[in-house]
């Protein structure tokens, strides 16, 4: 398995869909990728020799695409200055709730969490 900034690539894939397992790469920046290390789009991962790899890796620190814990350290930090000048996403972030905008009075499951019944104990205990 071919490493690419610390991910396996999966060997049966052909490398524009190999090269979106790295967080940070679409479908679009991939064709970039692979078109600038002159390497064929449809070449499977297992087939790429070493010299391929390395200048994968080469383009991809040449064209200072902020890939894996680096994205990931970017957009804590944003996310942790929007907290910090208490801005209104900054607080839903803090909250755990929607940030830009959805409603929240029916969905927004994901990010709330599980139903809570609140108020239910009280009918039983009026029935015994």
């Amino acid at each position: 398995m071919p490493r690419i900034s610390g991910v396996d690539i999966p060997e049966q894939k052909r490398m524009v869909i190999a090269l979106t397992y790295v967080k940070g790469i679409g479908n679009t920046l991939s064709r970039k990728i692979l078109s600038k290390a002159g390497i064929d789009e449809n070449v499977r991962a297992k087939d790429l020799t070493e010299d391929d790899v390395a200048k994968i890796r080469s383009t991809i620190t040449e064209l200072k695409i902020p890939v894996e814990g680096e994205l990931r350290k970017i957009v804590g930090q944003n996310i942790a200055r929007l907290k910090d000048i208490r801005s209104y996403r900054g607080l839903r972030h803090a909250k755990g709730l929607p940030v830009r905008g959805q409603r929240t009075k029916t969905n927004a499951r994901t990010k709330r969490g599980k139903r809570s019944t609140v108020g239910g104990m009280k009918r039983i205990l009026q029935k015994t």
